[in-house]
């Protein structure tokens, strides 16, 4: 008797673990009350999965990363990814594929745009090889109205696992390494689902990575300040946004501040004023369903955070929905009164514009 008093012990202390430490954590009973307060127009692609998406603000050129990930699942490099256009500052508003012809095993996934002084634009693309034994940060040049290719980056130790990254000078860009585990396997599952704080951030200076943040669950989605003084990293199983300092000599990261933000956090944008608007998962496990089933519908979500007149950062719900108008978020990049919001695996992305 005694025995199965204890048994039945540890089995709820077991159900409660997980309840409070799994399942309230990946938004399991998180209620999604659908709202936007604009109008939403769906684009389609020509091809699934715009991850992410980022626009200069000056031009209002915005790119889109896509690769259509469900396809390359089923079967290795079927389908090649690429970057797409779009000028937000014409009314026409038309896409264009202006990925290079002669790139092949091309799968794009965080990408960041830098811009010098002289009006030179450089973009650099995260990609992923085939059975993901390529892990590598393409850079490009925007010439002349295309995209030209320069360099691929790599390094086989420090970068196994890439997500997102941002450019913080021509040759020079933080990249965000997603999971301590490099392959698929026990550990990572248990790294995600047990929320382990074993991923981290790389540094390249021009010459060499090395990293310099650490000990972060599921470093996701990354940006930095307009004057390169901080560099915002998403936590996305911690469910935070990590905010450091930036030695701006030697390029070195100190954390500054955690704010917590309750849902699965991805990729980050920044506003003309500096706020940071974030893609987002509200409820984690649903997303890992629709990772595998596309029948199964996940949650999109935006946020804004910016700072009040006492330089707090407040955080405001921008958009909602229940993931049977559009599943999977992972970016909301904004323009003037225009977000676009992409996906991980949709066909399509989200043109929404704000009431004034």
């Amino acid at each position: 008797m005694k025995i199965v008093k204890i048994s039945l012990g540890v089995l709820m202390v077991v159900i409660l673990y997980a309840i409070f430490a799994i399942l309230v954590p990946a938004g399991v009973f998180k209620t999604i009350t659908p709202h936007f307060d604009g109008t939403v127009t769906k684009i389609q692609l020509p091809i699934a999965g715009p991850e992410d998406i980022t626009i200069d603000l000056q031009s209002g050129l915005a790119f889109i990363s896509v690769d259509d990930r469900r396809s390359n699942m089923a079967k290795s490099n079927s389908v090649n990814g690429g970057i797409l256009l779009m000028n937000l500052s014409d009314s026409m508003s038309t896409l264009r594929n202006v990925t290079p012809a002669d790139l092949n095993d091309f799968h794009p996934h965080g990408i960041s745009l830098w811009k010098e002084p002289d009006g030179r634009m450089f973009l650099f693309v995260i990609t992923h090889g085939a059975n993901r034994d390529k892990q590598s940060v393409e850079r490009f040049i925007w010439r002349n109205d295309s995209l030209i290719y320069l360099e691929t980056i790599l390094h086989p130790t420090l970068m196994t696992s890439p997500n997102d990254l941002t450019a913080v000078g021509e040759r020079s860009f933080y990249v965000t390494n997603d999971h301590g585990y490099s392959n698929a396997g026990l550990g990572r599952t248990l790294e995600d689902y047990l929320q382990r704080s074993i991923s981290y951030v790389n540094y390249y200076d021009g010459t060499g990575f090395r990293k310099v943040a650490t000990d972060i669950a599921y470093a996701n989605g990354i940006n930095h300040s307009a004057d390169l003084s901080k560099v915002y990293i998403a936590s996305c199983t911690g469910r935070k946004v990590l905010i450091y300092d930036r030695d701006l000599v030697t390029g070195d990261l100190t954390l500054n501040e955690r704010i917590r933000v309750n849902t699965g956090v991805d990729n980050i944008e920044l506003d003309a004023d500096g706020s940071l608007w974030i893609g987002a998962h509200p409820q984690l496990l649903k997303f890992a369903s629709h990772a595998k089933d596309p029948t199964k519908h996940s949650p999109s979500q935006v946020i804004k955070l910016f700072k009040d007149e006492a330089g707090k950062y407040q955080l405001e719900e921008i958009y909602l929905n229940n993931g049977i108008e559009y599943s999977g978020s992972s970016v909301g990049a904004v323009y003037k009164n225009k977000i676009l919001i992409g996906s991980v695996f949709e066909k399509s992305f989200l043109t929404c514009e704000l009431k004034q």
